[in-house]
């Protein structure tokens, strides 16, 4: 592997049982079939089990990319993409660190990103791409038509990014 080969892992998080949720597994599936990316790219399907994606950081990434829902504000199907920073669990207060690591079997991927940092395997950089919701507070299969509509177009970005951006992005870069 040449030194500026940069080790990717993009994972989909979310949950297939709860509507428009399902889109980061949706497209982490969608890139796993259809994308071909280099062999310095990983793409897994966390899921909603974020402990999962703290035991993959210990193959040591450069580049961690999640692909989740969001409610920011925007338009459903809305895509972002951007760098994000992880807060330390140091700078909890005691009664949020001690629940946060009481939820150790089944943590959130925003608590996993928590528990990389401090167990010192999360990648030097993490990005987001999310897609705004239009419906996953709610028991149900199937995403809206709008998230449908966003997959190929989160699909692309992706692959784009990977193949020709050089695996960078301005911070807090977002996109329509």
């Amino acid at each position: 592997m040449e030194n500026d080969v940069r080790k990717i892992l993009i994972a989909g998080v979310g949950n297939e049982l709860r509507q428009d949720d399902a889109f980061g597994v949706m497209l982490a599936q969608k890139l796993q079939v259809e994308a071909s990316l280099p062999p310095s790219v990983k793409v897994m399907e966390i899921g909603s089990a974020g402990i999962h994606l703290v035991q993959q950081l210990f193959d040591k990434y450069d580049v961690l990319l999640l692909l989740d829902i969001v409610k920011w504000g925007g338009a459903a199907g809305t895509i972002h993409f951007k760098e994000v920073e992880v807060k330390d669990i140091a700078e909890l207060p005691t009664d949020e660190k001690n629940e946060f690591l009481a939820d150790m079997h089944y943590i959130n991927p925003l608590k996993a990103l928590m528990m990389a940092k401090a167990l010192k395997v999360l990648p030097k950089q993490v990005l987001f791409l999310g897609c705004e919701s239009e419906e996953h507070e709610e028991i149900g299969i199937g995403i809206s038509a709008a998230v449908e509509a966003a997959l190929p177009i989160a699909f692309n970005k992706v692959k784009d990014w990977v193949n020709n951006v050089g695996y960078s992005i301005s911070l807090g870069a977002s996109c329509a």
